[in-house]
């Protein structure tokens, strides 16, 4: 199956006292890439999502953005630091006593002494959170794949039609080919006359002559591997795999027996349609190019 490689996808929950939102978005790449943003006290999400990812994804230049709020929290923790309250309240009331100054210290200015109290959270419960993102992540992912899935069937209509009209051009080809033979051997029959007049044209020797000719334009090699590359290239969409290098392999193995052709064929109208097929397999590569 033909995927693109660009392709976006969210999803997002609210799970009581979490809420998580997950975002995917990515561009061509040659290999799999994952830029991940994550708040920075669940950094501990990163390569799960790494590997999540690239259990569902071949190739991509990825970027996810995660956001995880704690809507409702009962994990935060005030502590007192006594020893210190107390040895604060002693020197309070040696300045009361030394100086004769009251006293009036109470609890909340006493609170605001630095490290008298001081407010903890607790540790995070990583598999209960990575529960929940792992949740909007395959939604996330589901809506991102989809999304590539209907581009990839955008690309995959588009090649195929590039492609069987380069069949259709090949076809042309292979009719056109033996035809420049007969007319070699007619102009080289008429140029031997105009040389000798009336004298006898040798037979064979047009014969030999003829047949090195065949044999230097010959493409019946070049059209029947081009064929075979072009069915090969419609069938890889049928794949259950990332196929986009293979293609483009394949793409390149097309436009070397296309140029071969054109090296070969001695013959106007050949090289003209050959040019047209470089153009067709030119922008099957660029369509390659986004597959996945």
């Amino acid at each position: 199956m033909a995927r693109s490689m660009t392709g976006f996808g969210r999803a997002q929950k609210d799970f009581g006292n979490l809420f998580v939102s997950v975002e995917l978005k990515s561009v061509n790449h040659r290999y799999f890439e994952l830029y991940s943003r994550v708040p920075r006290t669940y950094g501990f999400l990163d390569e799960k999502i790494k590997s999540y990812l690239q259990g569902r994804v071949g190739r991509g230049k990825i970027e996810c953005n995660v956001t995880v709020e704690a809507l409702e929290s009962d994990d935060v923790i005030v502590r007192v630091n006594h020893s210190l309250a107390k040895a604060y309240i002693d020197a309070l009331n040696e300045i009361e006593t030394t100086y004769g100054i009251r006293n009036d210290v109470s609890t909340s200015s006493l609170a605001r002494f630095g490290d008298v109290i001081s407010v903890h959270k607790e540790e995070a419960d990583e598999d209960a959170i990575w529960a929940a993102v792992r949740e909007v992540l395959e939604a996330a992912t589901d809506n991102f794949v989809a999304m590539r899935e209907r581009e990839g069937e955008k690309l995959k209509a588009d090649i195929c039609s590039r492609a069987d009209d380069i069949l259709k051009k090949v076809a042309f080809v292979e009719a056109r080919s033996p035809q420049t033979v007969k007319e070699y051997n007619e102009r080289l029959r008429q140029k031997i006359q105009e040389l000798l007049g009336d004298a006898t044209v040798d037979e064979q020797r047009l014969l030999q002559e003829t047949a090195i000719f065949a044999d230097k334009v010959a493409v019946d090699e070049e059209t029947v591997r081009l064929r075979s590359h072009i069915e090969q290239l419609k069938a890889m969409f049928d794949e259950n795999e990332a196929i986009g290098k293979k293609m483009d392999f394949l793409v390149q193995e097309i436009n070397r027996e296309t140029n071969t052709i054109g090296s070969k064929a001695a013959d106007f109208e050949i090289n003209k349609v050959v040019v047209d097929i470089k153009a067709e397999v030119e922008k099957i590569r660029e369509q390659v190019q986004n597959i996945e």
